[in-house]
């Protein structure tokens, strides 16, 4: 997603400067510091506007991608929609204020948006995900209970032990009971 400077400044002479353009990010996929197992490619739409020698590009992200479940490893698919807004400036000398709140500097003529899209996405990726898939609570060798079920179960299940007492006691009942 590259525009020219020059291209951007004649556009927004009398306004903002529209865009929209779908955008391939799967590089994403290879990147080792995150857990994107796929995305698909996203949907980027906004506009820039020019203010002296800065360039304020501000744009929605919109898109899919496949994260692992934090539970139990599931593909979990993942819709996102944000905003972003990024400045950038021609100005050859930019001051610390500048740097801080995190203006780029252009050197060339040409502004590439790709990688400001792909920094983002993995900004805003969530840290974990967990699947809404039934039959993924148990496994071999392990269990997943929510505290209230398992509380249940436990009080609802005899222990072994106890059956036979318990037997007696319903035999016992059942005697009194016919009299």
């Amino acid at each position: 997603m590259k525009f020219s400077t020059a291209e951007i400044k004649n556009k927004s002479f009398d306004g903002p400067f529209y865009f929209e353009q779908i955008v391939d990010v799967s590089e994403l996929e290879t990147l080792k510091n995150n857990d994107i197992k796929h995305i698909d490619p996203v949907q980027v739409k906004g506009m820039c506007t020019v203010d002296k020698d800065e360039l304020i590009f501000s744009f929605s992200i919109i898109g899919k991608m496949i994260l692992p479940c934090a539970r139990t490893l599931v593909d979990v698919p993942y819709s996102f929609h944000f905003n972003v807004t990024e400045v950038f400036t021609t100005s050859e000398h930019i001051d610390e204020e500048d740097e801080e709140n995190g203006v780029h500097q252009i050197f060339e003529e040409t502004l590439d948006l790709k990688p400001y899209i792909k920094e983002n996405i993995v900004l805003e990726a969530p840290y974990r995900v967990f699947s809404d898939e039934k039959g993924l609570e148990k496994g071999e060798g392990w269990a997943f209970y929510i505290e209230d079920e398992h509380q249940k179960e436990k009080q609802e299940t005899i222990d072994p032990r106890l059956a036979k007492l318990q037997k007696l006691l319903n035999n016992d009942e059942e005697g009194k009971s016919n009299k």
